[in-house]
């Protein structure tokens, strides 16, 4: 993540996609045309059978899942990402794809007041549960779904004879226990006479890719917020954020280490005593290495002061004897790291102005960087434990940018540049939409043949600011409608929604190289600082999974089966929808 300081130039920087919609060069209001049609419109979606994981449990696969608890193995996955698709009509500009790509923000329209959507996942799977998300702007709307394990034997969901759909929030219909398909059908009904949009149908599944990823979140402001006296909470029972994660899925936590922070940041000492915590909860360790005292990102990366003055040689010395007593430190307690990242989203470089980049067209400018790159991966391979397995990342921000990522893999792979991981930093407001990040991490796998993990990523779960009720004037990295992505509102469902489609991206990268996601500081709540002297609120306030009195949202379920954790907090209603 950018330090906060630069947040807002940031997010007025990144275009957004407009609500309202332009086809065949015309700008079209809110209510789509009335024109009917004698039947509805049949939309066919073949999938082929999932990639195998690298590394992944296959016993997920092919059989019915528990997933219809939030405390059981996942998570489970949209399976029609890997389909394809094709209707009898559809309005021009947004055509069948739409509705299985993986992103909420573009659709597939009816040119008519009803149609029917087909998925057809080219043999029988397992099934957990459906979710779909209308358009916002679509009108309402009633719906039936059958499923089918042989076409045109179409069975009646049986949550699902006549439902009313609700426009903008993702929507989740539960299947019963083992159910198996092959085929499932959606008919969408117009309440008003327009045609309708939707904007994604899920299918969600079992999937071996999925069973294998490492899940996490970055945990590093954990110990100051309970020094701070924070008070973390799932339904009901105080916890720390670690385990209130690991209950939830996560079986890794990342935490970052400067090197000489202020007082009560993230240092040696503090991230060792975390790490007792995250090994006693039997989580694997992540560690960010930032190289610098403080905040280090695409916009700053400091030399420490007590290494101030030296030259290429002398840092090239210093980060790797530094690199590998850091890594010498976490095993020497019985804590080992598991995936190390030298450097923080270093994009431009690390240790400015020696390891400063600025030209990806230029492969002469990488030659410092990679030399100090190597240095800090001699020193982690060489404190690492005999038989003990260490991934190093290579840690890049672009989540959404793949001609930027691909330059600058590119260039550390021809420096010769030794790394494990591709890791991402992919925040939908900074970034671009949830397809540019599918294109990227698909181009990336394919391109270079490594697991790709997204390192840090957020979405917000209201647009109000936490900080004010304690006096704080602090804004919020996102504030404001035109910064969320379409498809997606600013809700626990919506966070919720958001990250169960990354997953399901990951899940279907090539060659099974979509390895992990971390999502960035969960429990940022307010009642830290980012820094001294900068008051007590956090600009993250609204893009955490806890609320401001530290009790855990619905959405603190991102690693498990959505649709389950959306009838946990809501019961009652079908389809299940999580609001504000």
């Amino acid at each position: 993540m950018v330090s906060p300081g630069i947040h807002r130039l940031l997010a007025r920087l990144s275009g957004r996609i407009p609500r309202w919609r332009a086809r065949n060069g015309h700008r079209r209001p809110i209510m789509r045309n009335l024109a009917l049609i004698a039947g509805p419109m049949v939309l066919l979606v073949p999938l082929a059978a999932s990639a195998p994981s690298l590394g992944g449990s296959p016993s997920a696969a092919g059989s019915a899942s528990a997933a219809g608890s939030p405390a059981s193995a996942g998570p489970v996955v949209n399976l029609a990402l890997a389909g394809q698709a094709s209707a009898t009509s559809s309005e021009s500009g947004d055509p069948p794809a739409n509705a299985i790509d993986g992103d909420a923000g573009t659709d597939w329209c009816t040119s008519s007041w009803t149609g029917s959507l087909v998925i057809d996942l080219g043999q029988v799977r397992s099934l957990n549960d459906l979710g779909i998300t209308l358009d916002a702007t679509s009108p309402s709307a009633s719906a039936t779904i059958q499923v089918a394990t042989q076409s045109g034997d179409w069975q009646p969901v049986p949550a699902a004879r006549n439902v009313a759909l609700d426009p903008g929030n993702p929507m989740y219909v539960p299947l019963p226990g083992g159910t198996q398909a092959r085929y499932a059908q959606l008919t969408v009904y117009s309440d008003t006479g327009a045609d309708v949009c939707v904007g994604e149908f899920r299918m969600f599944g079992p999937d071996p890719a999925a069973a294998g990823m490492d899940l996490g979140a970055d945990l590093s402001f954990t110990p100051q917020e309970l020094a701070a006296g924070a008070k973390f909470s799932y339904r009901g029972q105080q916890q720390s954020p670690v385990t209130i994660m690991k209950e939830n899925g996560a079986n890794y936590v990342r935490m970052r280490l400067w090197v000489d922070p202020p007082p009560g940041y993230s240092d040696l000492a503090s991230d060792l005593a975390l790490a007792r915590s995250v090994h006693a909860a039997g989580m694997k360790i992540y560690l960010d290495i930032m190289y610098s005292d403080f905040w280090a990102d695409p916009t700053k990366q400091n030399i420490p002061a007590s290494w101030a003055g030296q030259d290429l040689a002398q840092l090239t010395a210093t980060v790797q004897s530094y690199t590998q007593q850091v890594i010498t430190s976490f095993a020497r307690q019985g804590t080992p790291v598991d995936m190390v990242s030298i450097g923080n989203e270093i994009r431009n470089g690390i240790l400015w102005p020696v390891g400063e980049v600025n030209d990806p067209s230029v492969p002469a400018d990488y030659d410092n960087l990679a030399t100090l790159l190597k240095a800090g991966v001699a020193g982690a391979r060489a404190a690492n434990p005999a038989g003990h397995k260490l991934l190093i990342m290579m840690h890049y921000d672009q989540g959404g940018n793949n001609a930027l990522s691909q330059a600058f893999f590119q260039n550390l792979v021809s420096e010769g540049v030794p790394f494990d991981v591709i890791g991402l930093s992919y925040y939908p407001f900074f970034h671009g939409t949830i397809s540019q990040m599918k294109a990227n991490v698909d181009a990336l796998a394919t391109q270079f043949h490594k697991p790709i993990v997204i390192a840090e990523t957020q979405y917000p779960w209201t647009l109000a600011n936490g900080n004010s009720p304690i006096g704080d004037s602090t804004g919020n990295f996102v504030w404001e409608p035109s910064q969320l992505s379409t498809g997606y509102p600013a809700s626990p469902g919506g966070q919720l929604s958001f990250v169960s489609d990354e997953l399901s991206i990951l899940a279907q990268v090539p060659d099974g190289l979509g390895a992990g996601l971390f999502y960035w500081a969960p429990d940022w709540i307010p009642g830290v600082g980012w820094e001294p002297g900068a008051g007590v609120g956090t600009p993250n306030a609204n893009l955490t999974l806890f609320n401001s009195q530290g009790t855990a949202l619905p959405s603190i379920g991102i690693f498990r089966n959505p649709a389950a954790v959306c009838a946990s907090f809501d019961p009652y209603d079908v389809p299940c929808v999580i609001g504000s």
